[in-house]
């Protein structure tokens, strides 16, 4: 990791309030081993879950004179194999850690990792990044394997490369589900074309059957062909994207794959 400057100390007393927050917050036993991993001694293991947390990296971070033990605490305390089984513990520390970090310019990715976005310099600007456009997917269902694919351009309020990550991983999710290679409309119709389609959505019985089949493929192919292809060849300053547009062509991806969660080799 490169050198980071120095938290403030609000920053660093918001970050340590988010990790040791009474109810969703780290454990005391956690808090230990995770110090212990990254050579930070824990000067007050008698203090409340914060405190300790925060004097430990305030500690560190004036004898050193940099941020970074306070990122790799993150990055540890953040690793997606902790939260199997608790997803919601993950999403929730997630959530507020961006919005605190966004002011010196981080942010924790869905993998746990932190990455650099442009610094926030107000508290609606900060809450804007980290959760404006989340919300609005989630008030519209928006289907999970749409931020599986663009959660880090999202927060980036990247609209341009959101829907661009998104519509491709419609296309990697079907190479997946059929084992199959290829991509556009060649792997549309190689996979739910034809009289004997490789996939379905249904029993392929009756003409509505064959009608919903069809429709699925157009629907497919008129994603790549207007938004897919286009945005591989053209750059983003000649084809701008807005929040309206961006979170409209997320929804159709979300109800694709919606139909995706129905459909069986044949």
């Amino acid at each position: 990791m490169d050198r980071v400057e120095v938290f403030d100390g609000q920053t660093l007393e918001g970050a340590c309030r988010i990790l040791g927050h009474t109810e969703r917050g780290l454990k005391g036993e956690e808090i230990g081993r995770l110090l212990q991993e990254i050579e930070v001694a824990d000067v007050s293991p008698e203090m409340t879950k914060w405190k300790r947390i925060y004097n430990a990296m305030a500690t560190i971070q004036n004898q050193k004179q940099v941020g970074n033990h306070l990122l790799i605490f993150i990055i540890r305390a953040m690793k997606p194999v902790l939260y199997v089984n608790r997803q919601e513990d993950f999403q929730w520390r997630r959530d507020q850690l961006n919005v605190i970090l966004a002011f010196s310019g981080y942010f924790v990715r869905d993998d746990g990792r932190v990455g650099r976005v442009e610094k926030a310099t107000t508290i609606e600007g900060a809450k804007a990044r980290a959760g404006r456009l989340k919300q609005a997917m989630e008030s519209r269902k928006v289907h999970e394997e749409v931020f599986k694919y663009c959660r880090a351009e999202l927060l980036d309020d990247n609209y341009f490369h959101s829907v661009f990550e998104a519509t491709k991983g419609v296309y990697e999710r079907i190479r997946i589900m059929a084992n199959t290679q290829g991509d556009g409309a060649d792997l549309v119709n190689k996979v739910f074309g034809g009289q004997a389609p490789v996939m379905s959505l249904n029993p392929l019985i009756s003409e509505s059957d064959r009608s919903e089949q069809k429709g699925f493929v157009n629907l497919l192919n008129g994603l790549y062909g207007a938004v897919r292809n286009p945005q591989s060849h053209a750059p983003k300053m000649v084809w701008p994207m807005s929040e309206e547009d961006a979170l409209d062509i997320l929804t159709l991806v979300s109800l694709i794959h919606r139909k995706l969660d129905r459909a069986v080799l044949r």
